[in-house]
Formats: structure tokens, C-alpha cells, sequence
């Protein structure tokens, strides 16, 4: 066959090809109306129930939570632009924004656009709110995004503007409860409250006249409905096992924290959070290799400057390293070097309280007298009584030390004259 006939034959092919689609398309357009008709009546009309919608916020949060924060802002913008008026994408740029700050929760730098962002989305569940007096989906939204605002002027302790915005959110988390559909995502904030309304207090005695006009909690219930928001909410799933991550920390549930830990880790390998706390937890737990092997990645991806790999992240995993080289590897020097790497990493976020900072400085001065070099071990412990808090047990070891660091010292120095 020339070459002129077999195009012929080639355009004879695509313009049956043509006709065949033209004639399917009225079909295969009440096809995909029919479909979105059900869609809408599976899901009530409700965007966050929307199959569709699902999918593509699960493609951009995923990509948030491992911190690719620009295909995550692609994948908002497109909600963004196809549901202008819908709480969702302001909500979803905000929550990202968020995810900026929790490495390290003293960077003020994203706080404007979180803020900004939650302000927008709380603006277009208002006026979702006003159409119809009891829109759950609405509701929902105006507790989500004011728990947000509050959470943040938590972290930069502006108490007054937290609980007022913690006020508002329960009062549309109330008016939202009646939908059972809903349940799983409510429950992510019935499941905070029942635990932080108890915890504060007890942990913070200042706080507790702010929390005079709020109902009581139930710490364990708090907890049981977090781990039910973890295995069978969609939106609010990963935020719940966020805070049980800590939850579990706190309470010394550090089985239950590690696997979790390590469950994350696993999905969101790239953010920095859940890899220090896998690092923490395995460490906590005897997990010796896993969390050597963590802290080293750590400190690899902070000199690849990857983001969200900072100072706090470069403290937990050098002070890991140090520890493990000092009491397991007996190698002093490569525990001395990380031992400083964990002090310059505190130094660099004002964290010279911490305990890794102080537990630096008191490990160096064991080193040193176990090197004989007790000039130096007194330098370091005095470090750590300059530091640490005063009813710490490392500042009553530190003084411990200390002293008999100088009845050391004296012996020394008699025996040196003896033998002169």
C-alpha cells in the first residue's frame, strides 16, 4: 500500500472514529449528569461527602502532610476556583499553613496567613450559615476553623482570644451534632475537649479562671474518641492521630505512641514532625537500631535542608546519636560531638531550658571525668545548674556531681604533692 492510500485509510478510520463519538456524546452526557445526580443524592448536596470531592482533597492533604506543600496549593487552588463559595479550600490553605508552623510552634512567620485563611473560610460558612439557619456543613466548618484560630493563640499564649475563639467553636459544634452522618469528623472535637478541658488546668494552674465557664471533660473518654476519629473519620483523621501522638506521650503510653509513630512516619515519610517523634519514641521504647537509624536521617535531611528539618527536629535526633555512643558504643568522641551538636541546635531556638540541652551538659561533664579531665566536667555541670530548672533531678545531680568532682579534685592534687 503507497504511502497517499494509507493515509487515506488513517482518515477514513479517525472520521468513522468522529461519528461514532458524536453520536454517543448526548448519551454519554446524560451519563455523567446521571451520575452526579446521584452523587448528589448519596452525599445530601453536602460538599465534604462529595466521593469526588474526597478524592481530590485526599490526593492534596496527603501531599500536605508529607510536606510537598506545592502540589498540595495546586490541588486547593483547584478546589478553590471550581467551589468559590464553599468554606473548603480556605480551610484546606489554612490547615497548610498550620502544618508550617508545627516543627517548630515559636516561628511566628505563618501566622498571619493561617489566621487569614481560617478568617476566609469562617466568612463563607457565615454565609453558607445565614441561607439556612441549621446547615450542619456550615456548622461544621465555623467549629473547625475557629478551634484552629484558637489552637494558635494558644501556642502564642494569648489565652483571652483562645477561649473566646474555643467558645464559638463549641457552640456550632452543639449546633452540628444532630447530623449522624457527620459523626466521625464531630467527634475529632468532642474528643480534644474531653481531654485538653481537664489537661490544661492540671498542668497549667494560671489557665484554670479562663476555663471557669466551660463544662467539664473526661480525659480517658477524650482519648476512646480520638482513636475512633483515627480508624473511621475521613477529614479529620490525621489531625486526631496528631494529637494522640502526644496524648500518648503524656500519659506514658509509649507502646501505643511508637506504633503510631511508626505508622505515620511510613505514610508522610518527608514530614519532619511524625519522623522526630518515631525517633523520640523508638529511643523511649529500647528500639536501638530504629532509632539510631531515624536520628541519623534526621540530621541528613536537615543538611539537605528539607523542609520543616530544623533546629528542634536536630536536637531530639543528635542527643539520640550522643547517648547511644556514650552508654552502648562507649565511642566518647562521637558522643562528645553530638552532645555539642544538641546544644548548638537548642542555642539556635532559645530552647536552653530543655531537657536535651541540660541533659547535654551534665552528660559531657561524665565523659569528662570519666577522661579524667575534671577542670572541664566542672565547667559542664555548672552549665547545667545555670540551666535547668531548679527542683530538676538534673540540677540535684549536676550539684552531686559537682561536689564530688572537687573531693576528686583535692585528692588529685594531694597525691600529685606526694609525689613531688
Amino acid at each position: 500500500m503507497s504511502k497517499t492510500s494509507m493515509n487515506k485509510l488513517i482518515n477514513r478510520v479517525l472520521l468513522i472514529f468522529s461519528l461514532v463519538l458524536l453520536s454517543l456524546r448526548p448519551a454519554a452526557a446524560q451519563w455523567w449528569k446521571d451520575a452526579a445526580d446521584r452523587e448528589k443524592e448519596r452525599s445530601g448536596g453536602l460538599l465534604l461527602k462529595n466521593m469526588e470531592v474526597q478524592h481530590d482533597a485526599t490526593v492534596a492533604v496527603n501531599a500536605m502532610y508529607n510536606f510537598d506543600f506545592v502540589e498540595a496549593d495546586k490541588e486547593f487552588r483547584w478546589l478553590q476556583s471550581k467551589y468559590p463559595n464553599h468554606p473548603l479550600p480556605y480551610f484546606l490553605f489554612g490547615l497548610a499553613e498550620w502544618w508550617k508552623i508545627v516543627p517548630n510552634s515559636d516561628n511566628a512567620m505563618y501566622d498571619d496567613k493561617c489566621l487569614g485563611y481560617m478568617d476566609q473560610s469562617i466568612q463563607k460558612a457565615e454565609a453558607m450559615y445565614d441561607e439556612d439557619g441549621n446547615d450542619v456543613e456550615a456548622a461544621f466548618f465555623l467549629a473547625a476553623a475557629n478551634a484552629f484560630k484558637g489552637r494558635l493563640y494558644a501556642e502564642r499564649k494569648k489565652w483571652t482570644k483562645a477561649a473566646l475563639a474555643g467558645k464559638t467553636s463549641l457552640k456550632y459544634l452543639e449546633k452540628s451534632k444532630n447530623h449522624a452522618d457527620f459523626s466521625p469528623e464531630l467527634l475529632f472535637g468532642d474528643g480534644i475537649y474531653n481531654y485538653y478541658v481537664e489537661w490544661i488546668p492540671a498542668n497549667y494552674s494560671a489557665l484554670k479562671p479562663i476555663l471557669w465557664f466551660f463544662h467539664k471533660g473526661d480525659k480517658k473518654l477524650g482519648i476512646k474518641q480520638l482513636e475512633a476519629v483515627s480508624a473511621n473519620a475521613f477529614y479529620t483523621r490525621t489531625e486526631a492521630q496528631y494529637f494522640l501522638l502526644q496524648i500518648y506521650s503524656m500519659e506514658n503510653q509509649h507502646e501505643k505512641a511508637y506504633q503510631l509513630a511508626r505508622y505515620l512516619h511510613q505514610s508522610y515519610p518527608n514530614n519532619p514532625f511524625f519522623h522526630r517523634y518515631l525517633a523520640r519514641t523508638a529511643f523511649v521504647t529500647g528500639r536501638t537500631n530504629e532509632a539510631q537509624e531515624a536520628a541519623e536521617k534526621i540530621l541528613q535531611k536537615i543538611e539537605a535542608r528539607r523542609p520543616g528539618y530544623e533546629p528542634i527536629s536536630g536536637r531530639y535526633a543528635s542527643f539520640i546519636l550522643a547517648y547511644y555512643n556514650q552508654f552502648v558504643y562507649r565511642n566518647f568522641a562521637v558522643a562528645k560531638d553530638n552532645y555539642r551538636k544538641a546544644i548548638g541546635f537548642a542555642e539556635q531556638t532559645g530552647a536552653k531550658n530543655s531537657g536535651y540541652h541540660v541533659s547535654s551538659w551534665l552528660n559531657l561533664g561524665k565523659i569528662a571525668i570519666a577522661e579524667g579531665n575534671f577542670d572541664e566536667a566542672k565547667g559542664y555541670f555548672e552549665k547545667v545548674i545555670e540551666f535547668a530548672d531548679k527542683k530538676s533531678s538534673q540540677r540535684e545531680e549536676a550539684k552531686k556531681l559537682l561536689d564530688e568532682n572537687k573531693k576528686k579534685q583535692k585528692t588529685l592534687k594531694k597525691e600529685q604533692r606526694r609525689a613531688k
